[in-house]
């Protein structure tokens, strides 16, 4: 980072004549400096990390799995089908909270119940949104552990197995653990390409480093594990669009741990239209801003955690400096003028083609432990490399200015 500032000082000193001091400090600092520690950081993790083995001869208690379920009459089938090929060695009880369907989903349910006793339904109403309809299954739920799932994932068959082990390996003060969520409809069209690099290389690694540092800072509601006991205390998913991220929050600010199953696999499917993956990132960046207000005093908890807490705090100024600065050098760049983007941002690719080849092996090797194999999708790579952080960022911008000036939230169940 030192080498990287030194380098930056006669650009720093161009276009400071050019758009002033500040304006120049803010875009190089936050799309170039910053960017580039975090990426030397991440490298060095992931070179150095070890991840402890789950043991094998341990009890594994019955679990409870809440689905909350809006309008998903084509994949709620599909979902508690994958449920039922668990192998895992206890009992599963599975409670589908349908959050004021209006189409089959609750016909879907109960046409399954008759084969499967450990099968229940809460038809609620009206949509409450899926925190609502969340806090209605813990409040049927009785045993230690209970799983979230998203109606629209399919789990693997050793994924429960993964999860719940992983939980009992880690230490004891972990009251959560994230599964490892990937894209099952990737091969619709150029957006659901893209988003299966985004889980498989960056999510999935930014979780595996978080819990290296002892604290995994989104149990995702899509998969994840939860000590019952823990989410009752803390009062069940707040009512929020970032329901997941504000309870993972609390857990953490309240003093425990979440760790991360990289082998309990759940395939889901990600928005398949601009619009609707807008929304997502959209309403997963009012989750962050949702985070941070709920649980300040969470920056200044003297853990190793709290140094991914602060790098939260950097995510909205490089959004913005990516948005306001890099896109439009991007376009300045086009026509010959090299204020911010020019020939030595091309000398970055191969660093980054680097950090991503690391970045899969990672992933391929935990695919082979599976019996899987990483499906070959080399234009959606493209599309992830080039042209995706073009649509992310200033999608993350808007939901942070979403959230600022307190627009409309919409929560749907996602």
């Amino acid at each position: 980072m030192g080498i990287s500032i030194w380098l930056s000082m006669p650009w720093l000193s161009d276009l400071s004549h050019i758009i002033g001091p500040f304006p120049a400090y803010f875009f190089i600092a936050f799309i170039a400096i910053i960017p580039g520690f975090m990426n030397a950081f991440v490298a060095m993790a992931l070179m150095l990390d070890r991840r402890p083995k789950v043991i094998v001869d341990q009890r594994y208690p019955p679990v409870t799995i809440l689905i909350a379920a809006y309008n998903e009459e084509g994949s709620i089938a599909s979902t508690l089908s994958g449920i039922f090929l668990q192998d895992y060695p206890a009992d599963i009880r599975v409670i589908v909270i349908n959050d004021g369907s209006s189409d089959k989903t609750v016909d879907s349910v109960k046409a399954l119940q008759s084969a499967h006793p450990n099968l229940e339904l809460i038809n609620l109403g009206r949509n409450g949104g899926k925190a609502s309809a969340l806090n209605h299954g813990l409040a049927k739920c009785t045993t230690d552990i209970i799983i979230s799932i998203d109606a629209d994932s399919y789990i693997l068959k050793d994924g429960i197995s993964h999860l719940v082990g992983r939980y009992l390996s880690d230490p004891i003060n972990t009251k959560a653990v994230a599964g490892e969520i990937l894209i099952r409809n990737s091969r619709e069209n150029w957006i659901t390409k893209a988003q299966e690099w985004d889980y498989f290389l960056g999510i999935a690694t930014i979780k595996r480093i978080q819990s290296l540092f002892q604290g995994t800072l989104v149990a995702q509601g899509a998969f994840s594990l939860y000590d019952r006991k823990t989410v009752v205390e803390l009062g069940g998913w707040p009512e929020m669009v970032g329901e997941d991220i504000v309870l993972t929050w609390k857990i953490l600010d309240a003093g425990y741990r979440v760790g991360h199953a990289e082998d309990a696999l759940a395939f889901t499917d990600c928005p398949n239209t601009l619009r609707k993956f807008v929304n997502q990132r959209r309403r997963w960046s009012r989750g962050l801003m949702e985070a941070f207000k709920t649980t300040p005093k969470i920056l200044f908890k003297p853990r190793l955690s709290t140094l991914y807490i602060w790098w939260n705090t950097l995510f909205p100024f490089m959004d913005i400096a990516f948005t306001f600065g890099f896109i439009p050098g991007l376009i300045l760049a086009c026509f010959g003028i090299y204020w911010i983007v020019g020939p030595m941002t091309l000398s970055l690719l191969p660093m980054a083609f680097l950090l991503n080849w690391q970045m899969y092996l990672k992933g391929r090797a935990m695919f082979r432990s599976e019996n899987l194999k990483v499906r070959a999708n080399a234009l959606g790579f493209v599309f992830y490399v080039f042209a995706y952080g073009l649509i992310l960022q200033p999608a993350c911008v808007y939901g942070y200015f979403s959230e600022l000036f307190n627009l409309r939230k919409s929560w749907g169940t996602k």
